[in-house]
């Protein structure tokens, strides 16, 4: 047995520390563990996975073919973005940018990246986050002046998650004109970003014309009320993708839709 006691201080730090060293090398590239529990905030900062329930993104691998293309949605929370590293990784066929939200938000990174992302050869919308206490003529207004439809290659989608503390019926009367409002403008309609939750309790049976992106954090698919189909499922707040940093919102096709299901029609 070695005699430690001979040895001079710092060589005894040196081997205390060793271990730790070398057990801290051994996790650096453990892969995250990734999950998600509650339903979705297209807006919110990602929440952390939660550690008993199985990654969510696991049970997607058999989704994966050329006819289930995966995309993504970011925002300022996840800081600056390398696009070009992104556009490598193979669960990325489309991004949506936060552009907007309210009466005068604009996200900071928007037009960062919207610029990288169309450098870097992806297809790329917007969205903007719609809020019901905000009368439809300013959040238009807003929405307009900042995104330019010749920018896009995505139809563009409203975020609608909260109906406020107003009543039901004001709420729907603000954001069926506001719908109508981009749809004139831009002359196409816009696709609705919602929870399943959200749409079951609020939307179901009354925004049937539109395309939807449903989200529902769990293995299994979202189940709508009146069983409308929905073009793409945001299945994880939690995703790990290639060139950013930290968690990501990410989507995927359902059924026999595609990316040109959502491409702007020049």
């Amino acid at each position: 047995m070695r005699n430690f006691a001979s040895l001079p201080i710092f060589i005894l730090c040196l081997l205390v520390a060793a271990p730790v060293q070398a057990r801290k090398k051994k996790n650096k590239h453990k892969p995250p563990v990734v999950l998600a529990l509650a339903e979705p905030d297209m807006m919110a900062a990602p929440s952390q996975p939660h550690p008993l329930v199985a990654p969510v993104e696991e049970a997607m691998r058999h989704h994966l073919s050329k006819d289930n293309r995966f995309g993504i949605d970011v925002s300022r929370y996840q800081g600056e973005i390398d696009w070009q590293t992104v556009k490598t990784d193979e669960n990325v066929s489309y991004v949506y940018l936060k552009a907007t939200e309210g009466a005068s938000l604009v996200d900071v990174t928007y037009h960062y990246n919207l610029e990288e992302a169309k450098k870097a050869g992806l297809k790329v919308g917007c969205y903007h986050f719609f809020s019901p206490t905000v009368d439809p003529e300013t959040q238009f207004n807003n929405f307009t002046e900042v995104v330019k439809l010749d920018e896009q290659d995505l139809i563009p989608i409203i975020d609608v998650e909260n109906c406020g503390r107003g009543s039901i019926d004001r709420f729907r009367k603000r954001l069926t004109k506001f719908l109508h409002m981009v749809e004139e403008h831009y002359g196409i309609r816009p696709i609705i970003y919602t929870s399943s939750n959200f749409y079951n309790k609020y939307l179901a049976g009354r925004y049937t014309d539109y395309k939807y992106m449903i989200a529902r954090y769990h293995e299994e698919e979202p189940e709508l009320s009146d069983d409308i189909k929905f073009v793409m499922w945001q299945f994880t707040a939690n995703g790990r993708i290639a060139g950013i940093q930290g968690p990501v919102d990410r989507s995927r096709f359902m059924d026999d839709y595609h990316l040109g299901d959502i491409l702007i029609r020049r």
